[in-house]
């Protein structure tokens, strides 16, 4: 538009036009000019597949028409805002078969129209919210096989508790109860005596077996005292129960410093990785080195035994252990890795320090 003496009157530059409108009709999006209440004026031929509609029968309409019925209002508000700003909206247009597709409108006033045209781009969301669903179909599997997982570890650890309360503390008890019957028989004070000690020995073994079961649930010596102190425990009790030589090494390890959800993290991926190399690796001696800096924390565990196939357990849906250290980590945006050969197993641990999420300690204590 161009005024002079005669007025506004518009000029078009030789050769721009054409080649302006192939640029708008080649768009994927839709592409289309609305006048100040909505009319559109210009569409192209993508907006007109998008519409399922000639394009002949989209201009000289009002496009709040084609916009879903509960949406016009809305709509009606955005023709307004795009009068004084760029305005952006994600709207559901309806197709000639009553279908509703979801579209993001991006508007803005045209220059040299003083406000009386809008241009208009329009971006099919239907891939996009395809993928969204896809995603989020995923992430439910995740979860619901995550919660398996989940399940399953809480029903492993049931029948483990059980077992050992049946063949430990419930054989102390038994041998409590036979005791005292044999105490009731006794006809010398030093019978009474002798049976007494005896009873306070096994009293004091039963005792010892529900500490340490208690422990094996949560060690109140991490809420006490930090992570170092609870793994130099931990660390103790396994080498006697294990024969199994542990080699603790803590390296600037503040435990003070590091986050409670942190210190049970890093305290249950470690006793898995102990668990399992009891279990399985035949190992005589284990090292455990930790590391602290200002932004991560790391966790090394290293083991002479026979190793095992990395690959072959990663993609094992009953490696239960390996797995819950991986998710483990990975809820406070760390990584668990695992080298292994016929010579020992390396399991490296790290987890980061920044913005970590101090609810998780909630999650973890009630798992």
């Amino acid at each position: 538009m161009v005024s002079g003496h005669r007025g506004e009157h518009l000029v078009t530059l030789k050769g721009g036009e054409p080649n302006y409108r192939m640029l708008v009709e080649a768009m994927s999006e839709g592409a289309a000019t609305l006048s100040r209440d909505g009319v559109v004026l210009y569409c192209n031929r993508s907006l007109a597949d998008l519409l399922c509609r000639p394009t002949g029968r989209i201009i000289g309409t009002a496009l709040k028409l084609q916009v879903a019925e509960t949406e016009r209002g809305r709509f009606e508000t955005f023709l307004s805002d795009a009068q004084k700003r760029a305005a952006k909206g994600e709207f559901n247009l309806r197709c000639t078969d009553g279908s509703l597709i979801p579209v993001h409108l991006s508007l803005n006033r045209l220059r040299g129209y003083k406000g009386d045209a809008l241009g208009m781009v329009i971006t099919d969301l239907r891939e996009q919210r395809h993928k969204q669903a896809a995603e989020i179909k995923q992430a439910e599997a995740v979860s619901r096989l995550l919660l398996v997982r989940t399940i399953s570890a809480q029903e492993e650890e049931r029948r483990r508790i059980a077992r050992e309360l049946h063949d430990e503390s419930g054989q102390l008890l038994t041998a409590l109860l036979v005791g005292l019957r044999t105490l009731e028989d006794t006809r010398t004070l030093a019978e009474v005596k002798v049976q007494g000690q005896r009873l306070r020995e096994i009293t004091a073994q039963a005792i010892d077996e529900v500490g340490r079961l208690a422990r094996g649930l949560h060690p109140t010596v991490l809420d006490d005292h930090g992570l170092g102190v609870a793994l130099s425990r931990y660390s103790a009790e396994y080498t006697k129960s294990h024969n199994i030589t542990v080699n603790l090494t803590l390296h600037e390890l503040d435990s003070s410093n590091l986050p409670s959800a942190v210190q049970i993290t890093l305290y249950r991926i470690l006793q898995e990785a102990l668990t399992n190399v009891a279990r399985h690796s035949g190992a005589k001696t284990v090292s455990i080195r930790l590391n602290c800096s200002a932004r991560s924390v790391e966790a090394e565990v290293i083991d002479d035994g026979c190793g095992f196939d990395v690959k072959a357990v990663s993609v094992s849906s009953h490696r239960l252990g390996i797995q819950s250290m991986r998710e483990r980590a990975a809820m406070l945006g760390g990584t668990v890795n695992f080298t292994s050969n016929r010579k020992g197993t390396k399991i490296l641990v790290q987890i980061p320090l920044v913005h970590q999420d101090v609810q998780l300690i909630a999650v973890e204590r009630n798992a």
